[in-house]
């Protein structure tokens, strides 16, 4: 059976354990990193190195930072009525580039995903409450993705969050901008109705 040198096998198996990176994608990209010069993969694993030593979670909201709290956190112009949720900590930056959302936010590391081994137990849920407790949020946004997982954990933190007395909404859902009616399936179609809106001139 062919090997590559093992240096460069090592290199390839490790890549194809990044989600999405398949075998073949895995060598394209070991053969363009030899490829590079010395100084360009010296700097590549540096950055990796850096990133690892220096980030962690921030102790407010559980988004990636190196300050603590994170700049989200700690930015006073953002509004203290509004908290959004949203599962990983690159959600937000999805959130961010709408340019219309100023509140808080709250990452929750994760979803309900029992083939997975994950459980209610394994969500960030008990920091959530205190500072939920803590603050004076007049509307809490769920921000989970439309997937079986998202849907689960959004009925969950409904459940969950319904004794406090706050507006808790869930983004709309439907059809994308630019696409066909015909195209679209039947649940995707179903939340574009649920979340329909009022049109006015």
């Amino acid at each position: 059976m062919f090997e590559y040198a093992q240096p460069l096998n090592r290199l390839i198996e490790e890549l194809k354990k990044i989600p999405s990176i398949g075998a073949k994608t895995a060598q394209r990209i070991a053969f363009y990193l030899l490829s590079l010069p010395k100084d360009e993969t010296d700097g590549l694993a540096e950055a990796i190195r850096e990133m690892k030593k220096s980030l962690f979670y921030c102790s407010v909201c559980n988004n990636i930072t190196h300050i603590d709290p994170c700049r989200y956190c700690s930015d006073s112009d953002r509004s203290d009525d509004l908290l959004c949720i949203v599962e990983e900590p690159y959600n937000i930056s999805s959130i961010e580039k709408t340019g219309v959302y100023h509140g808080r936010f709250y990452v929750l590391l994760g979803t309900l995903a029992p083939l997975r081994g994950m459980g209610p137990e394994d969500l960030k849920t008990e920091k959530l409450l205190k500072r939920i407790e803590k603050g004076h949020f007049q509307e809490i946004i769920i921000a989970t993705s439309p997937t079986a997982e998202g849907e689960a954990t959004a009925h969950f933190l409904v459940k969950l969050l319904k004794d406090f007395h706050v507006k808790l909404t869930r983004l709309a859902m439907g059809l994308p901008v630019g696409s066909d009616i015909d195209f679209a399936d039947q649940v995707t179609v179903k939340k574009a109705l649920e979340g329909r809106t009022e049109l006015k001139e």
